[in-house]
């Protein structure tokens, strides 16, 4: 089995350490912000740079470049660029959230993976950590990768917000979160069955104007955009014109 280094132990170094590991590959070691990165591409088959995104162009001009080593990252919306002068670069970005490492590990285990690569022999290697993860490789070019990544944001980041109103909203009447959480999941279950259009229901779904009248003047003030932006995306997907609520 090949083997790996990684810079960066945070939940995502880990993680996938702990992942390829188990399925078999040699950790060569983890490297630390303290130490010498000059020869670290020397040894290992794939180098993984799994620090903060905005620290990864450093870390990369900071290595010399050694041949045959694949030198990676795990950024959703940076490209190959980022990786400077390596002669094989890789992307390898997985679909997950990652809690902690030892979490992130199982989740990474089927996972999607979004990957890109500048030669052969990095796309075989790439595809060799999906393979071993058991994972779907989706591949996305440099310049889809931000787009790519908005879209993940707004899959995690941004369902999290809007469950945070709903436990806002849900306590206003005495209603605790986990209360709504089953109509969560069944509303994604419907998406990925029937497709987003389809599973749409509710009075946005209906075009019910005086109900989302009586949301917006039941609610706080400071909770109204939110709803009100998203009432209005989603009249939008139902087809309906959106006659311009006030919040």
């Amino acid at each position: 089995m090949p083997n790996v280094r990684i810079i960066g132990p945070g939940r995502a170094g880990r993680a996938l350490a702990i992942a390829l590991v188990a399925a078999g590959w040699e950790l060569e070691d983890f490297v630390g912000r303290d130490d010498e990165l000059t020869h670290m591409a020397i040894g290992p088959d794939l180098l993984v740079i799994a620090t903060p995104d905005d620290a990864i162009a450093n870390v990369a001009n900071a290595i010399l470049p050694a041949p045959g080593t694949v030198v990676a990252h795990l950024a959703g919306s940076l490209g190959l660029d980022v990786l400077g002068a390596h002669a094989h670069k890789a992307v390898l970005h997985p679909l997950v959230t990652i809690p902690n490492a030892e979490v992130g590990a199982q989740r990474l285990l089927g996972a999607w993976y979004s990957i890109a690569a500048n030669t052969p022999g990095a796309t075989r290697l790439i595809e060799e950590v999906v393979q071993t993860l058991h994972g779907q490789p989706i591949p996305v070019a440099d310049e889809n990768r931000a787009v790519y990544h908005a879209a993940a944001a707004v899959a995690s980041n941004h369902l999290v917000a809007l469950l945070a109103q709903v436990e806002r909203l849900g306590e206003q009447a005495g209603v605790p979160l986990e209360a709504y959480l089953e109509l969560v999941r069944m509303s994604v279950d419907n998406v990925e069955q029937i497709g987003p259009k389809a599973a749409l229901t509710g009075p946005a779904a209906r075009g019910d104007m005086a109900t989302i009248a009586r949301h917006l003047a039941a609610m706080p003030e400071a909770e109204r955009p939110l709803y009100l932006a998203l009432s209005e995306a989603a009249q939008k997907l139902a087809g309906h014109a959106t006659p311009g609520l006030e919040a």
